[in-house]
């Protein structure tokens, strides 16, 4: 509201915002906006961070370089583009946070969070807000196998092949991302090289009470357990167990 230009904010993303960004108040960072419209956020970033901050827009539209005569960098290019993001990080470096609040196509969510989690630091957040156009159909042609909401979706399974025998995927940035943190309309990655490490099993070798394994023990007064019974089954039937089990949980699916 103090800004001098003209911003428009879905009210739900201040608290996000606070929470997501309040470790960096008054430090020296690098923060990037994708998408700056008619600038008053770049004023309203600049109030928040503090004097210490680079703030820097990215925009299609050239007017926006006029933002340049209040200290603020801007670069006019496409997100879309991997030319342009190429361009941009050979020019500025790594940077501490990028906020992606561009077009909010799934291309373009895409492509911007895999040109730029690589170049982004220790510490820092790749936040991409607006993704409840995953779920628009008129103009977004959502929901789609390919929605940037279905992407993370994928980044999730991608994180968990640092867990032993799980399947790779071959496009992966699970060694960029430590944590990812879904809110309403807004996605949030954490980046961290040095937490991004291939699990493994730690077992301290001490004394074993041998515990008996009841996980998949069956109801006595189940069918299963009678037919088990009767077909005099030393098994543990466990996929029985399991397809019914699956039944009960579609419920929680719709």
């Amino acid at each position: 509201m103090k800004s001098k230009y003209s911003s428009i904010k879905c009210a739900n993303y201040f608290h996000i915002y606070d929470e997501l960004f309040k470790k960096y108040k008054n430090k020296k960072i690098t923060f990037v906006e994708i998408g700056i419209f008619s600038g008053g956020s770049l004023f309203m970033w600049r109030n928040y961070f503090g004097k210490n901050a680079r703030i820097i827009g990215i925009d299609l539209n050239p007017v926006s370089k006029r933002f340049e005569k209040y200290g603020f960098e801007i670069f006019i290019g496409d997100q879309s583009s991997e030319h342009f993001w190429k361009n941009f990080y050979k020019t500025v470096g790594k940077v501490d946070i990028v906020l992606d609040d561009g077009g909010h196509t799934n291309f373009q969510q895409i492509v911007t969070i895999n040109q730029s989690i690589p170049m982004i630091k220790n510490g820092g957040k790749m936040v991409v807000e607006d993704v409840h156009t995953s779920f628009i159909k008129q103009n977004w042609y959502n929901p789609s196998k390919f929605s940037f909401i279905n992407y993370s979706k994928k980044i999730i399974e991608d994180i968990n092949t640092r867990f032993p025998n799980i399947k790779n995927f071959n496009f992966s940035l699970k060694n960029y991302i430590y944590k990812i943190e879904f809110f309403e309309s807004i996605v949030s990655f954490d980046i961290n090289r040095k937490l991004c490490k291939k699990n493994k099993f730690v077992e301290n070798q001490k004394k074993s009470i041998k515990p008996i394994e009841y996980r998949n023990n069956i109801d006595k007064k189940s069918f299963l357990f009678k037919l088990k019974k009767y077909l005099k089954l030393r098994t543990n039937f466990t996929y029985p167990i399991f397809l019914i089990n699956s039944f009960k949980l579609k419920k929680y699916f719709k």
